[in-house]
């Protein structure tokens, strides 16, 4: 495939201009430009340039230099629109990083402005306080931005109590094409501008009046509608956005009209208390005829989950108790009823009405009721990810976004789903269904190939039967997502041709051609006069897309169906990654915020590179070992991410060909080799720890080999682990380097806990996991070393092998199979388990004797991505008196030896300071701190001069 061209002397010229000019950053190096050309669709468009601005005068100042030279603009925010409306050769403005203010809240009026960047989470977080949100909750709260939901009218699931974002929006300080800026609400000033927008909407009037569907979900086109003389004849209610609001015709334009500088948004007040229902259906229909029925109750929302949904879900250890306990039996479907409210009882009581209305439609005692906050949090966690878990089938044939967005009425919707379904069938695909039940919008996605011609023009004829059959049900084709590529050419069939000309006439008002920019300055050729949707020029996956032959990876990836670039496209760009509220990932965007330090980033840069786009042996190229450069292999994406993107794995493999390309570096080395030199080290402690203690010596190691002067390193102690003190006949204690040389105690303790269990332990012997060399990139060690270690462990018998250290041990259960594939691996993987783990499932009959501390405990990254934190937590409240703390944290920072260089100092300091350390500083002095990761005790002490411990250790102290 095609190397993504540098830029031309034009281009070149339109960087130099902007870097002149702003203050944020401008990017145009290939990989930067492939990071930010696909979103959450199909596509993919590869942009001109890239600006991040600092301020709202950066932009003014990017428009104004990219009209001049008569390159068109494109906004962009968390860049998770799945309809292809972020992707376009323009320059694109990323206004995630920066334009995230909120600039005024009016608690009384409830009204807030913000700045385009913001996410919903973090505006909803400001509101609080007030008793406030900001209704609107598309799946993608936690990093959508509010720019990206005006501009795709976002609804989500509550719309049915809400309505869409054009009904939240009471006004837009937006900057025009010509770079003036004017407001756009209840009032807007009277230019000439408006005059011939209104002229426009009272010469439409009629056909307008018989064209758009008269549904809550349309979001098609533009909101020309708030442009007729119906619409301002209408007395909006006090506090709503009325129907001529001109903010609406911006809303939904998907960056097309003009930039938003500001949103003032209509808020609303927080119901605290909310019931959930979850009804259960035998067959699909049955689901869709109780809908009509089930809305009369006045829910909040009512939202299906179908059997594919239901089935993926099962099958991602992250939600597979929380769907497990939504059902009862196998039900075929299921309808999430929700009731929001200020009280207990009259939720119940809604509920109540509920099972009685199911108990109505012939299904009694078909109601899992879901009053418990903390369940309610799962399973919202489970709908928000519905499109990432159905995204999370292997291989190439995936649930595609074209028709996901058409929406019905609730009478229609049972007769239109079953006929959507026979026309599935007769093209041999299968559908997936979820979402919006309530208001006749439901996501349903074929199942089809992208990379296959015969399923392109499947998806072209699939659309074409679907739009028909909305068109016959007087439906919308476009619910929520929004138009882009993938829609806009149907608008035609849609509305009629006088609509259409109607909305290029909206277009042109406001973004008028000129010279070198025929289709206008903002978002040129969407929503009108757009390509065609099956363009496959403009796809992801093109003509010519292959991976490159001289690839080879070093590991093994045949649990992916297309090896380890399959791997890479099981990102699918929805930008789970980017939230910060929960979980581990993405530590390095949590801290920059930069699309190159992201997940979703990280995997765009791989795939590009695997395929050529980024020229040849670019899988040790330069750009893919900045994107690496602050990766941590935290490995929480590996779990998070709902299509299981593995990064930590994958970025063995650039590391793996950066050293076949220019060799091992010698700090690398240094730290890889550790289970070589650790013998020797023991026996001369007072050498290799030299460097601890004199400053000079420090500095010379950081200006030749990079580690950081200001932080010691692990010291090596005189008496480390024997093995001959583990000789028991019961499990086998993995004793490993990081234990055995620096922190002995560690593993003196759990043999007495373990012999404690009535199950003395055999120690495994001096074997490697081969974490270091993994870590460095040093793939042929590591396998030999795994090789070594699976010849001792493969012992025949089914004793569970324990460890203390979560990177070592679970390098047993995660990359033996993939160093050594083979049934041995396999074998010795299902018996790996971590201190924690074997204590919570042997249960042994320890009478703990009581320890009355508080204990804060710090998950290990690789603990919580094999859910291994959990069952520790569950052996420490077992414990007498001990009150116990997990804290909500992500990475800390040290990462083996991530923390130790000076090149990652900030990062590393960062990271820790997120959630970590302020949670930390608020412990008492007599509390205690417990980390089972090596490197995050030695973050903690080391950054805030506090001892932390092993959890072992306390349960030590807890025997009797």
């Amino acid at each position: 495939m095609n190397a993504i061209p540098r830029p031309s002397a034009a281009e070149s010229r339109l960087a130099a201009r902007l870097s002149r000019h702003i203050a944020g950053q401008v990017l145009f190096h290939p990989a930067d430009r492939g990071r930010y050309a696909t979103d959450a669709s199909i596509y993919q468009v590869v942009p001109v340039g890239v600006v991040i601005p600092r301020s709202i005068e950066d932009v003014e100042a990017a428009i104004a230099i990219a009209r001049e030279e008569g390159v068109s603009v494109l906004a962009r925010g968390g860049g998770t629109s799945q309809c292809g409306q972020t992707v376009n050769h323009s320059l694109v403005i990323d206004c995630s990083r920066h334009l995230r203010r909120v600039l005024a809240i009016d608690p009384a009026a409830m009204t807030a402005r913000v700045e385009p960047g913001i996410t919903l989470a973090a505006l909803n977080q400001a509101l609080k306080p007030h008793g406030l949100f900001f209704p609107v909750d598309p799946s993608t709260w936690q990093r959508c931005t509010l720019g990206g939901m005006a501009g795709n009218n976002s609804c989500g699931a509550k719309s049915i109590r809400y309505g869409l974002m054009a009904d939240n929006v009471r006004g837009i300080e937006a900057i025009l094409a010509d770079g003036s800026r004017h407001y756009f609400g209840e009032e807007s000033p009277r230019t000439d501008l408006i005059a011939r927008l209104h002229a426009l909407g009272e010469a439409e009037a009629a056909e307008i009046a018989a064209r758009f569907p008269k549904l809550l979900r349309r979001v098609g086109g533009y909101n020309i509608d708030a442009l007729t003389p119906e619409a301002r004849r209408a007395n909006p209610a006090p506090g709503e956005v009325g129907r001529a609001n001109l903010a609406r015709l911006l809303v939904g334009s998907e960056g097309t009209l003009a930039f938003s500088a500001a949103l003032d948004l209509k808020l609303s007040p927080i119901k605290p208390r909310k019931v959930l229902g979850i009804c259960q259906f035998p067959t699909f229909r049955r689901a869709m005829e109780a809908a009509p029925h089930l809305v009369t109750l006045d829910p909040e929302a009512v939202e299906l989950v179908d059997r594919t949904m239901i089935e993926l879900g099962r099958a991602i250890p992250l939600y597979r108790p929380t769907i497990e306990r939504m059902l009862i039996g196998e039900p075929d479907s299921l309808l999430i009823v929700e009731f929001h409210g200020h009280e207990d009882g009259p939720l119940l009581a809604a509920l109540d009405r509920l099972e009685e209305m199911m108990g109505d439609l012939g299904l009694p005692g078909a109601v899992v009721r879901a009053v418990d906050p903390a369940f309610q949090a799962r399973i919202a966690e489970v709908r928000e990810a519905g499109l990432n878990i159905m995204m999370s089938m292997k291989g190439d044939a995936k649930p595609v976004s074209f028709i996901e967005d058409a929406a019905v009425r609730l009478e229609d919707l049972a007769d239109y789903t079953e006929r959507l379904n026979a026309v599935f069938d007769r093209y041999g695909v299968k559908g997936t269904w979820y979402a919006h039940a309530s208001v006749g919008c439901l996501h349903v996605r074929p199942v089809l190939n992208m990379k296959d011609p015969a399923d392109v023009r499947k998806m072209r004829a699939i659309a074409e039967e679907c739009f028909a059959l909305v068109r016959e049900y007087k439906g919308s084709h476009s619910g929520e997502h929004g138009d882009g590529i993938v829609r806009s050419e149907f608008h035609e069939a849609m509305f009629g041709s006088r609509i259409l000309r109607a909305f290029e006439a909206v277009k042109d008002a406001f973004d008028p051609p000129r010279p070198g920019l025929p289709a206008g300055l903002f978002n040129p050729n969407r929503i009108v006069r757009a390509p065609r949707m099956d363009d496959r020029s403009l796809f992801r996956y093109p003509p010519g897309y292959a991976p490159d032959p001289a690839i080879r990876p070093a590991l093994d990836w045949s649990d992916h169906p297309g090896g380890f670039l399959g791997a890479v496209e099981m990102c699918n760009n929805n930008g789970t990654c980017r939230t910060f509220d929960a979980g581990v990932m993405c530590p390095s965007f949590r801290i920059t915020r930069e699309e190159v330090h992201l997940t979703r980033g990280r995997a765009n840069t791989l795939r590009l590179a695997l395929t050529g786009q980024l020229g040849p042996d670019a899988l040790a190229s330069e750009a893919l070992a900045e994107a690496m450069s602050l990766c941590v292999s935290c490995k929480a994406c590996r779990r998070e991410c709902p299509t299981g993107v593995d990064m930590a794995r994958m970025k063995i493999e650039v590391l793996a060909a950066r050293n076949a390309r220019h060799g091992v570096p010698w700090r690398d080395r240094l730290v890889a080799e550790l289970p070589r030199y650790a013998p020797l080290a023991a026996r001369l402690p007072w050498l290799f720890n030299l460097r601890n203690r004199l400053p000079p010596l420090a500095r010379l190691m950081e200006r030749f080999l990079g580690f950081a002067a200001d932080r010691a390193l692990p010291a090596f102690v005189a008496d480390p682990f024997r093995d001959e003190e583990a000789t028991g006949a019961g499990p086998i204690l993995f004793a490993d380097c990081f234990n055995r040389w620096f922190e002995p105690e560690n593993l003196r303790a759990a043999l007495r806990v373990i012999t404690a269990a009535d199950a003395a332990p055999r120690s495994a012997g001096r074997l490697c996991c081969g974490r270091t060399y993994l870590a460095a990139g040093m793939v042929d060690q590591a396998r030999a070393a795994a090789a070594r270690s699976l010849a001792l462990l493969d012992d025949g018998s089914d004793r569970p092998i324990i460890g203390l250290e979560p990177s070592c041990l679970l390098t047993l259960r995660d990359e033996f199979p993939a160093l050594v594939p083979g049934a041995p691996a396999r074998r010795v993987a299902a018996r790996a388990r971590l201190i924690g783990e074997w204590l919570a499932e042997a249960k042994p009959a320890i009478a703990w004797r009581p320890v009355a501390v508080t204990a804060h405990v710090h998950g290990h990254c690789h603990q919580k991505a094999f859910g291994a934190f959990a069952p520790g937590l569950e052996v420490l409240r077992a414990l007498p008196g001990l009150s116990v703390k997990p804290i909500e944290s992500s990475c800390c920072g040290m990462a083996g030896s991530f923390g130790y260089m000076a090149a990652h100092q900030e990062a590393s300091r960062a990271m820790a300071e997120a959630a970590l350390l302020p949670a930390l500083r608020s412990a008492a002095p007599e509390d205690v701190i417990l980390a089972d990761g090596t490197s995050c005790r030695h973050q903690i002490a080391g950054l805030l001069g506090r001892q932390a411990l092993h959890s072992i250790r306390l349960l030590d102290r807890a025997l009797p």
